[in-house]
């Protein structure tokens, strides 16, 4: 009997330790997502996404006549 009073202690601590982290991660979770998303829409950021984008295209475009693609 007491063994198993021990494994529902254990059960008890764990369900609620997984609660209240559950509640903290996902409220961290939202703070590192809105980060995310401005540091995403940055203006600055956007337009090296796009220069990056542009030499990307252009160095396959060559690749793609070097090969005879």
């Amino acid at each position: 009997m007491s063994n198993l009073k021990t494994w529902l202690l254990v059960i008890a601590v764990g369900l609620v330790a997984y609660v209240a982290g559950a509640k903290a991660g996902r409220a961290r979770y939202r703070e590192i997502s809105h980060a995310a998303k401005e540091l995403w829409d940055d203006p600055s950021l956007r337009k090296a996404r796009n220069q990056a984008r542009k030499a990307i295209d252009s160095a396959a475009k060559k690749a793609s006549k070097k090969l005879g693609a």
